[in-house]
Formats: structure tokens, sequence, C-alpha cells
């Protein structure tokens, strides 16, 4: 062997002992690590919400009327029937007293239609004119009676002194006086018959008269009818005069605080116009729209927090009241479209309590909430920041054994932001690399520092 080839024989075994003594005594690729631990873990989401009340009031005008200034503020307590606005008093005053009047008005003139104590006595004496006319009448009768027999008597004594006359027996005066009380007695007679006819004519006319008058008074009933009915339609007036004053004076509903006033000024104001709004803020709750996908494994009871700038440094206990049945399109601030549900939650009542006192939450004011779904008390975890997904979706760690990286295919349970249950892959206190950097791949040599 040449000089030249031990010296490359020589290198070459240098080599090889820098190889092996590199592999002994290097530490690997640092990397961040913290070991598989048990301890409890609780699944949650987590999701922007702010305050709301369940319902609000709305005072509303009832009617077209002017009110009076409205004194209340923004945040001012009320009670219960505490007068809040009002119309006008002396317009409602007029309109009551005006339709008092129509009414009053109309009542006296109902009363003055029923009286019927004229009729009555015209009545009485339409009867008395019958009477008597039937009287006349019986009398002119009898009359005629008695002027036939008189006319009967002296055509009959004209024709036996006329049949006298030439004997001698009666002379020509005798006749001719016999001629004219004939004659007289006809006259009579006629006169007799037309007094009878117009007697009975006027009899005839007469007793139409009680008739008359007591169809005047059933058509002064018919009128008292018609009386009534605007009496009564008066009457529907006044009381909707009085109602409208008293729902003139517009009162609190509740006990509660205004949350808006939407004018204060005196002024003429059209019906169903808002003036306040006022809400109960002990009964102050909160509402999220939580992700369809989310919402399913939520239900009414389940724990949860309220937290942010307007609850404080102490995160308010609260609890799932209810959840809406229908979900709705909503863009997300990066404009894309989600399917989201409405879920109310409730504080607890001294929750509720401190933050009034405290912090002076009121309504629709930005808050984030935690709702807790599921939760265990002692559980194989490691660090949410240790998982990434397969190249088919599952679940993966890189774990730290003898020195290298290996990656290992994991289930996961419960799962939160900051850690994730294990059921199968790793065991307990095995470490593994927390947000592995794409250089590592299984196998790798890596050097764990445990995270402080």
């Amino acid at each position: 062997m040449n000089k030249t080839n031990v010296f490359l024989a020589a290198a070459a075994v240098l080599v090889v002992a820098a190889g092996l003594s590199y592999s002994q005594f290097s530490t690997g690729q640092a990397v961040l690590s913290e070991r598989v631990r048990r301890a409890a873990i609780d699944e949650r989401i987590d999701e922007q919400a702010k305050t709301r009340l369940p319902e609000t009031h709305l005072v509303t005008m009832p009617y077209a009327a002017r009110i009076e200034q409205i004194k209340l503020d923004e945040g001012d307590r009320v009670e219960k029937g505490q007068v809040v606005c009002q119309v006008v008093p002396r317009d409602l005053d007029l309109q009551v007293r005006q339709a008092q009047a129509a009414y009053d008005r109309l009542e006296a003139a109902f009363a003055e239609n029923a009286d019927t104590s004229v009729e009555d006595t015209t009545y009485k004496q339409a009867l008395s004119f019958v009477t008597s006319m039937n009287a006349t009448v019986a009398a002119a009768r009898e009359r005629v009676k008695s002027g036939k027999a008189k006319l009967d008597y002296a055509q009959s004594n004209y024709e036996r002194i006329k049949s006298l006359r030439p004997s001698g027996a009666k002379s020509l005066d005798d006749e001719e006086r016999a001629l004219l009380l004939r004659i007289e007695s006809e006259v009579s007679y006629r006169q007799d018959q037309l007094i009878l006819a117009a007697i009975e004519a006027t009899q005839t006319a007469t007793g139409l008269m009680p008739t008359m008058v007591m169809q005047y008074i059933s058509r002064k009933g018919l009128t008292g009818e018609v009386w009534k009915k605007q009496q009564a339609e008066a009457l529907a007036a006044l009381e909707q005069a009085k109602t409208d004053r008293e729902r003139g004076t517009m009162t609190s509903p509740v006990d509660g605080v205004v949350l808006e006033r939407y004018d204060s000024n005196e002024r003429y104001v059209a019906a169903g116009t808002v003036l306040l709004r006022i809400g109960e803020l002990d009964r102050l709750e909160v509402e999220s729209e939580v992700l369809t996908q989310d919402v399913g494994n939520v239900k009414p009871g389940d724990h949860a927090e309220v937290y942010g700038p307007a609850i404080g440094d102490k995160p308010a206990a609260a609890t799932v009241d209810r959840i809406f049945p229908a979900g709705f399109t909503k863009v997300s601030s990066l404009g894309v479209e989600q399917q989201r549900v409405m879920v109310i939650l409730k504080f607890t009542s001294q929750e509720l309590q401190r933050l009034r006192d405290e912090r002076h939450l009121g309504v629709e004011y930005r808050v984030r909430v935690r709702i807790f779904t599921a939760k265990k008390d002692e559980a194989l975890v490691v660090p949410r920041s240790a998982l990434f997904r397969g190249p088919s979706g599952e679940w993966q760690v890189f774990a730290i054994r003898n020195g290298k990286a290996a990656l290992q295919t994991v289930e996961i349970g419960l799962l939160n932001d900051e850690l994730a249950e294990v059921t199968k892959g790793v065991d307990e206190d095995e470490e593994v690399i927390l947000a592995p950097e794409s250089s590592i791949a299984d196998g790798t040599s890596v050097s764990g520092t445990p995270r402080e």
C-alpha cells in the first residue's frame, strides 16, 4: 500500500469516528415540549355576545293630542303607576265637558219627548168631542123624524082641505094656509136632513181625533227610540272622552329605568308616536349568536361565564336559559356566510346585582360568553397547541421518544382552546412537542425543553 492510500484510509476512519461521536453526543433540534398528564378539562363554546332585556315597555301616544313637557331623562328610575307623560289637561277637560253637554241635551230632549201629558189631555178631550158629537147626531136624526112627521101631516091636511073646498066646507083661505104649512114643513124637513148630513160628516171627522192623538203618541214613541239611540251614542262619546282623559295620563307599566326619551318639548304629537322606552334592568340577560354546528351541544341549564371589559376582571356566572328554534344567516367580518342560532343566557341574581352595583352594566353592552357543554374532572390531556391535522384530517402529535420526534395519530375526546383529551395514542408522562415547526418530521432528532 502506498502512502496516498494509507492517508485516505486514515481520513476515512477519522470521518466515521467523528460521525459516531456527533451522533452520540448531539442533543438534536431544540423544541418546546410538555408531558402528557392527567387534569380536569371542559369543553366550551366561546362567542361574542351583548346584554339585552327580554322585553321593554314603550310609552306611546294613545291618540293625536298636545302633550306637556317630558321632564324625565335617560337613566331616571320610575315606579309602576308613576305619571311619565301627560296630555294637556285643559284640552281633555274641554272634550269631556263638550261630550257631557251633548249627552245632557239629548237626555233633556228625550225626557221632553217622553212627556205625553198634553197628548193624554187632548185624547180625553177628543173622546168627549166624539161623545158629544154622537149625541148631536142622534138629536139631529130625531129632528129629521119629527120634520118628516110634520111634513106628512101638512101634506095630508092640505089634501083634505083641498078636497072639501068644492063643497064649500073649507074656504080658499083655508086651502092656502094648508098649502103654506105643507111648503114650510117640506123646507124644514129638508133643512133637518142637510143638518143631519153635516153633523154626521163632522161626527166622522171627530171620530178620527182619538185615533189621530194615539197615532201622534205612538209616533212620539218612535221619535223617542231615535232620541234613545242618539243618547246612547252621546253616552258612548262621553265615555270615550272620559277614557281619553284617563289615557291622556300615561304611567309607567313597571318599576324600571328610562332607557330612551324620544321627545321632551311640549308639542302636538300624532297617535302611536313613541315617547319613552322603559326597561327593568333587574331582568338583564345576555344574547349570543352561536354557530349551528356548535349549538347542538348546548342545552338549557348549561353553565356559562360572561366576561370582557364591560364585566371587569372577574367573569360573571350565568346559565343557558333558552335556545331559539330557528337559525339565521350572518356574514362574518371576513365575508363568510355563517348559520347561527340565538342563545339566551341568564345571570344569577347575585351576579347581576354585583354587575349593576360595581360595573353599572346596562342594555346592549358588548361582552363575550363561554358556554361549558361538557366536563371531566380527570382526563389524560395534552396542550391544544400540540395537535395538528394529518393528511386525512386525523389528529396527530409529535411525541419525543428516544430523542427523536415520533409522529403519532391520536384520538381526541373533549377539546377546548387550551387542552385536549387524548383517549388513544400516547401515554401519561410522555413528552409531546408544542407547535411543531414544518422542519420536524418523523424521526427527527429533537431536544425537548419543558414549557415554563
